[in-house]
């Protein structure tokens, strides 16, 4: 399937900074997905820079002898530069308020851009690439809600062609 793109959300990680590496159960998550996507015809491997983000393509990488390419928009979206308790309700507010902007972070609908430059120039029109990235910035990018971006898993993949997106269930 010639440009079309696997949209990848990372394995289980030990934390949401940008060093958080995957866990145990996440290094087996990826080694597995490697295993079940290896036969597909990926031609292009490219990832967020955070290293969950990258542990999780490269499993893939080497059963496939690819590169990795990394590209700094793949980078999770930044919801505040602040910590703060009532971030479920914030994020909530964001899906429905795609401008809405908290002090240091990032609007829904600047990180929806983004991440549409980035899966546009990743795409490898005479093959299959395989973009690995972020939970929340994912969500964006397929059009999910709140309750959507909520029943995304680690990890999880979506087809992503020129047309259409959707749920890829591995049997």
């Amino acid at each position: 399937m010639t440009g079309t793109l696997l949209l990848i959300r990372h394995a289980k990680a030990a934390g949401q900074a940008p060093d958080a590496p995957l866990t145990p159960e996440g290094r087996d998550q990826a080694a597995q997905l490697a295993e079940t996507l290896a036969g597909l015809g990926i031609t292009r491997i490219v990832s967020s820079p955070w290293v969950r983000g990258v542990d999780t393509a490269q499993p893939l990488a080497e059963r496939l002898g690819l590169p990795v390419q990394t590209d700094e928009r793949l980078t999770e979206r930044v919801l505040s530069g602040t910590e703060s308790t009532d971030w479920p309700e914030r994020l909530r507010e964001s899906f429905s308020d795609d401008r809405l902007t908290l002090p240091g972070g990032e609007s829904g609908h600047t990180a929806r851009t983004r991440i549409l430059a980035a899966l546009e120039d990743a795409r490898d029109p005479v093959g299959m690439t395989a973009v690995v990235s972020h939970g929340n910035l994912l969500a964006l990018a397929l059009g999910l809600d709140y309750d959507g971006w909520a029943g995304l898993r680690n990890p999880d993949v979506w087809v992503w062609t020129a047309k259409a997106s959707a749920r890829w269930e591995p049997a």
